[in-house]
């Protein structure tokens, strides 16, 4: 008799949830491209791991090439060029944490303080459109602007009485030239994220804050700030976890012999030794080993974020 009731009452409840997800149809349609994109283009790639630790032989296939355990890994840290390739890539990652990461940050915040809507979306849109260039585009620009030879800069500087600058070619130049690509590229489009956080910051704040005398600043640094904060804090720890990735393309576009010192990276050697020299074995575990210092250090920015009180990825 006790169980009539509870039956009858899971019924009706599992009929609601039907009727429920059969109105709401084309919401789940909508997630099926997404779903699709991440299983092929995100899941099903992980399988491919595998090559790390065989020779692997395209014509034999994955599972029919020879198993070499950690043997790859071995070759990588026995590798001369091994910690020149880890400082470029360290370095490069942390001057773009420390001069391109606040950029978007710095650049949402004077936008907010903007009060003419049409002033302040005409500025968006320009700001965006670098994201949309691509790095041929902004590596064409760059030679143009910057070239030894009918580069504007340098003739500014020859019209000044110096000499002209090898920005391109020198390696003092070079990562400088690379952390200023990344902020006129891609800050505006960074700004997205901030603005629709701050678009959530209560106004009734503010209006709380003018009544007890405090002016803009105060309310940027008591208000504003604290507001996003854990916005900043989630996309720094995803940052942070990509620390050895600095961007294929446009690291391959602006390098040069003269430039290897200090530019070549992660990413250039595994196209120099898969692509080219067909080492796919071995560049695969160059890939997982990047992979796994990037968890390791999401997973030590969450624990250090989550230690200090705020709330982490997960």
């Amino acid at each position: 008799m006790s169980m009539q009731p509870s039956l009858s009452k899971a019924v009706p409840a599992k009929r609601i949830l039907r009727k429920r997800s059969w109105q709401d149809w084309d919401l789940y349609v909508m997630l099926v491209p997404g779903i699709i994109f991440f299983l092929l283009f995100r899941y099903l790639p992980m399988w491919g791991i595998i090559i790390s630790f065989q020779d692997y032989n395209p014509f034999a296939g994955i599972w029919k090439s020879a198993w070499v355990g950690l043997e790859h890994f071995r070759t990588l840290l026995n590798y001369d060029g091994f910690w020149q390739l880890f400082r470029n890539s360290i370095v490069l990652s942390l001057l773009n944490l420390v001069f391109y990461f606040p950029m978007p940050i710095i650049i949402a915040l004077m936008l907010n303080e903007v009060r003419k809507k049409v002033f302040k979306n005409t500025i968006q849109s320009i700001i965006y459109m670098p994201h949309f260039i691509s790095w041929v585009v902004v590596a064409g620009i760059t030679v143009l602007l910057f070239g030894t030879q009918d580069g504007i800069v340098n003739d500014f500087i020859v019209m000044s009485g110096s000499e002209p600058v090898n920005f391109l070619t020198s390696s003092d130049w070079f990562r400088t030239m690379i952390v200023s690509q990344s902020i006129w590229k891609e800050a505006g489009w960074g700004t997205i994220i901030f603005l629709a956080a701050l678009s959530g910051v209560d106004p009734q704040l503010y209006e709380a804050s003018i009544v007890d005398g405090a002016g803009r600043w105060r309310q940027l640094w008591h208000i504003t700030l604290p507001s996003i904060r854990s916005t900043i804090l989630i996309l720094l720890i995803l940052r942070v976890g990509s620390i050895l990735d600095n961007g294929f393309e446009q690291i391959l576009l602006m390098l040069s012999p003269t430039t290897y010192n200090v530019g070549d990276v992660f990413e250039t050697y595994v196209y120099r030794e898969g692509l080219v020299g067909g080492k796919f074995s071995y560049t695969t575990a160059v890939g997982l080993f990047k992979s796994v210092i990037g968890l390791v250090m999401v997973m030590l920015a969450n624990h250090l974020t989550k230690r200090f009180g705020e709330e982490g990825v997960y």
